[in-house]
């Protein structure tokens, strides 16, 4: 499945996050809005990319950033991750994949010999009027916040 194409509408998704709350992406309409998919809550790089965000949420939103994570994970898997690591921002639950397969990142992956389908780390940049701006294949955890004023930027 393709990855959605730059300049054009977002897909719209919907979703519940860890509080059990509903969030669509119309309800960012005027925002900015980083959408990243990542593979599986309190796995080590994903905890990695969550806590830089959530180090660097301040900024994000003082520039005017949401940030909404997606994985496959369920509610109660999203709710103890944000408790453990105090993150600031939606985790939603996509259990049934609908939206990562609306954003073409459940894929065939290849680790140690295996083949399986998973969901392909990609971070979405979505402006005020819901185009798609730019897209972060293979971000860098460390420096994900970074990477995401960068690739704004030079979009």
């Amino acid at each position: 499945m393709a990855l959605p194409a730059i300049g054009k509408k977002a897909p719209v998704f919907k979703g519940v996050d860890q509080n059990g709350k509903k969030w669509s992406l119309t309800d960012f309409k005027g925002q900015k809005v980083v959408l990243y998919f990542y593979p599986h809550d309190h796995t080590p790089t994903c905890t990695v990319q969550a806590c830089n965000l959530r180090d660097h949420y301040a900024l994000l939103k003082k520039k005017g950033f949401q940030v909404i994570g997606v994985s496959s994970d369920d509610v109660k898997s999203h709710k103890k991750f944000e408790t453990k690591h105090q993150l600031p921002f939606p985790l939603l639950a996509d259990e049934d994949l609908k939206i990562h397969e609306q954003y073409g990142v459940w894929q065939l992956k290849k680790f140690m010999g295996k083949e399986f389908m998973g969901t392909i780390r990609t971070t979405f940049l979505i402006d005020e009027n819901g185009k798609l701006k730019n897209i972060i294949q293979k971000p860098a955890s460390k420096k994900h916040a970074e990477e995401v004023l960068a690739a704004w930027e030079n979009a």
